[in-house]
């Protein structure tokens, strides 16, 4: 089976490579298995057993594989979903926490310890934008946050005008 891209995220788990490729699948609407990966069949040995999954998520192929070690994932490499409302958000930051942990300005944890960054599209433009006292407001928003809150981001961001809110910091941007 050949996949569409060209760099595939590779999971490294102790034993839980299957359990975590349903979990993943369960949280996206688009979720599905592409295939098990088991391992070869040894006459006389013991049998098959699936030691690893290729799955989907959001329209990215993953492959989880249980390798036998307690290797642990950390920040230095996150999935970012970039969502369209407030209600994705709500959405994948219950189901990924549950069992992990809230980070800040939008990061967790899930229970297999792989960092997410649950984010509005729109975010980024936000705090990119050529006015600099919109992208501070915006910036200043998103980390006083755990789970990120669009309609607040947008407020922020608006500003009422332009203005920066007493005790923000202005910042030139440098291009």
């Amino acid at each position: 089976m050949a996949v569409a891209q060209e760099i595939t995220p590779f999971l490294s788990f102790e034993s839980q490579a299957e359990e975590a490729a349903n979990f993943y699948v369960s949280v996206f609407d688009d979720g599905k298995i592409i295939r098990e990966i088991c391992s070869p069949e040894v006459p006389g040995g013991p049998p098959s057993t699936i030691i690893g999954v290729d799955f989907q998520i959001a329209g990215m192929h993953f492959t989880a594989l249980n390798v036998g070690q307690d290797w642990k994932f950390t920040e230095a490499l996150s999935l970012l979903v970039s969502c369209d409302s407030q209600r994705e958000i709500d959405h994948l930051w219950e189901r990924l926490t549950d069992g992990g942990e809230e980070v800040q300005c939008g990061w967790l944890r899930d229970r297999y310890g792989v960092a997410w960054q649950i984010a509005p599209g729109v975010l980024l433009e936000m705090i990119t934008d050529k006015d600099p006292a919109k992208a501070q407001r915006a910036f200043q928003a998103m980390t006083q946050m755990v789970k990120l809150d669009l309609a607040e981001l947008q407020r922020a961001y608006s500003g009422g005008g332009g203005e920066c809110p007493e005790g923000a910091i202005r910042s030139e941007r440098v291009v």
